[in-house]
């Protein structure tokens, strides 16, 4: 029996990236239906990868310290073993473009790498929406078929948790180096105090102190900081009648699920470029976020 094909699909972080790249995976499947299909990753997009129906093998070792000589050399030999005959670079960053080296000439490239066999060499990359890049890159290395990725699999028991039979999805935080990407936590409070409906609250646990000042004003909002991975996350998204939440990988990941998703953006950060993408997604824009008023999100969103 011939041996399958081996591919290997290039993806570190960060969330909002990992689930822009939900249709490039869905893609790359549907064009190698009978590879084997690895994906180079990091830890925290490991359960949702597993769970998803368009990889045979999850590799977390992506993004070992350069300074991490044994930990760089048993990617490199791990890389350059696997025997993988093509290589989607999703991540197309220095660090990724360098496993190049790794892999070997042999394998054929799609990506930025120098000496790619199928480089993505259009010259508005830059300037194009993360997914709509990653789209052209694919179509470079030969894919036309870019079928709507399944994402029955994101989903899970969320029962422990309590919801409301109806609840409105609060995502207030985002990356803490840039706190310009911040709705602040007291204007989701009084959010949630004037929506028709309570409010449940996700982030990580370290948006703890977010949750607390919006259930100041705000008690009756549900507060799950801290208490749920990226597929319950999924879930609740699914439940929610329809999410808000600053740009961060969670509201990407609420979007993707199809909950109606309201995304509040400033001057940190181009929608145009990244701006979460699902079937019922919107994004409201206002500089500096910090001004942006109850009133204007409530229009919005349509509460």
């Amino acid at each position: 029996m011939k041996p399958a094909e081996r591919i290997l699909v290039v993806k570190l972080a960060a969330l909002g990236d990992f689930v822009q790249a939900f249709g490039p995976f869905a893609a790359i499947r549907a064009h190698h239906p009978q590879a084997e299909i690895t994906l180079l990753t990091t830890a925290p997009f490991a359960g949702l990868a597993s769970a998803s129906p368009w990889f045979d093998r999850i590799w977390t070792d992506g993004r070992p310290g350069w300074l991490n000589v044994p930990a760089v050399a048993r990617l490199a030999i791990k890389l350059r073993g696997a025997g993988f005959s093509r290589v989607y670079d999703l991540q197309t960053s220095a660090r990724s473009s360098r496993y190049r080296l790794f892999v070997g000439s042999r394998a054929e490239w799609s990506g930025v790498a120098r000496g790619a066999s199928h480089p993505d060499t259009d010259p508005r990359r830059d300037f194009l929406h993360t997914a709509d890049r990653q789209l052209g890159q694919l179509r470079a290395a030969g894919i036309a078929d870019f079928p709507l990725p399944e994402l029955a699999w994101l989903d899970a028991d969320v029962t422990e948790f309590g919801l409301p039979s109806r609840f409105a999805l609060l995502l207030p935080g985002a990356s803490a180096l840039r706190p310009g990407k911040r709705w602040p936590a007291e204007r989701f409070g009084a959010l949630a105090a004037r929506l028709d409906m309570p409010s449940v609250i996700c982030g990580i646990a370290a948006e703890a102190p977010l949750a607390a000042a919006i259930r100041a004003i705000a008690p009756q909002a549900l507060d799950l900081t801290g208490r749920t991975n990226l597929r319950e996350l999924g879930a609740i998204a699914r439940r929610a009648c329809h999410a808000i939440g600053n740009d961060s990988g969670p509201t990407h990941l609420a979007a993707a699920t199809g909950c109606p998703t309201l995304s509040l953006f400033g001057d940190e950060s181009d929608p145009v470029l990244c701006a979460p993408r699902g079937p019922a997604a919107r994004t409201l824009r206002h500089a500096p976020l910090a001004s942006l008023t109850v009133e204007e999100v409530l229009q919005a969103s349509g509460s």
